[in-house]
């Protein structure tokens, strides 16, 4: 049942379509939220439609490339989410672009339009010295945001699981074409998956006033797991049982050199990636002790992956959803 106390407020999310963008869509929905799901494609987010009631969610375009569009977009709004961000260029779809100006030119845009509140999704791992380029632009992007709006809230949060994810369904998928999974600089660095619901749910949250102005939150789910644990799951989950192809970090990123002219969906990991790779990437200490986690914006029993991922894992088994039949 909707939340009549948000009823006919607006709320704009730039990225609506995506990943994150359609979870948070779906959870401001069920709480009566007016969205408007912001992409360059709206003809591509029909499947937003059946989150909300008739007329409740209205994909719109917006390029952010075009200040104009994006005005158009933050007009009206009570707040503005930007969940826009990719985990590998191509074309124009460049990390400069969709992690520093774009998310700059919105936050200017929600400043000018007087939009009380602006939430912006960054990434665990941010840093402006770190030798990943998407590390860097997030950083970067980070500080545009506040720049331009100073009463941001920013989250971080580590990698994301979901149906759609682009981790397990990625290296199911290999385990299902190649006899071995890489396992890279010895699988050690630590990750803290956050399922993407719980995440949609701390973004709501924070549109609804959750969160302190001008404050940087991290977001991790409740296990630190290593990569080599990672895959573990990831065979038992999709009953590939594969072996291991060890790579120390050099020669994984010579394998992404070589397999660079090759479509990002037909690599395992990208050279920027691995470089990210050599760093964990979990909730710090500092964000722990001064309360700047998903448990302060109102998700105290965040999901395992354990209770999540085996569902949508199974159809990369040998016989899909019927592989715990006999005969």
């Amino acid at each position: 049942m909707a939340d009549q106390r948000s009823a006919g407020r607006l709320v704009t999310i730039f990225g609506g379509p995506g990943f994150v963008g359609r979870y948070a869509t779906r959870e401001l929905a069920s709480r009566g939220w007016r969205i408007r799901a912001a992409s360059r494609r709206p003809d591509l987010a029909g499947h937003l439609q059946p989150m909300g009631a008739v007329g409740q969610i209205h994909p719109i375009q917006a390029n952010l490339r075009y200040p104009n569009s994006i005005a158009q977009a933050v007009a009206g709004a009570d707040a503005v989410v930007n969940a826009v961000g990719i985990l590998a260029p191509s074309g124009r779809q460049n990390f400069e672009a969709l992690h520093v100006t774009g998310p700059r030119a919105i936050a200017k845009a929600a400043r000018e339009a007087g939009v009380p509140r602006f939430i912006h999704i960054s990434a665990i791992g941010a840093d402006e010295k770190s030798p990943a380029e998407y590390a860097r632009t997030k950083a970067r992007g980070e500080a545009a945001v506040l720049e331009e709006f100073p009463g941001a809230i920013i989250l971080r949060p580590s990698i994301v699981f979901g149906p759609e994810d682009e981790f397990f369904n990625r290296f199911a998928g290999l385990a299902r074409l190649s006899p071995f999974l890489p396992l890279i600089g010895g699988g050690r660095t630590r990750f803290q998956p956050v399922y993407v619901g719980d995440l949609g749910t701390a973004i709501a949250n924070t549109v609804e006033g959750a969160g302190v102005p001008g404050t940087v939150y991290e977001i991790g789910g409740p296990e630190m797991l290593s990569f080599r644990q990672l895959l573990d799951r990831t065979k038992q989950w999709s009953g590939r049982n594969v072996g291991y192809l060890r790579l120390p970090f050099w020669l994984a990123k010579l394998q992404a050199l070589l397999t660079w002219p090759l479509p990002n969906s037909l690599r395992p990991l990208t050279l920027d990636q691995i470089r990210m790779l050599q760093s964990d990437n979990v909730v710090s200490a500092a964000a722990r002790s001064e309360g700047r986690t998903i448990e302060a914006l109102g998700v105290a029993a965040p999901h395992a992956a354990a209770s999540i991922v085996p569902g949508y894992l199974e159809r990369f088994k040998h016989r899909g959803q019927f592989a715990h039949y006999k005969g």
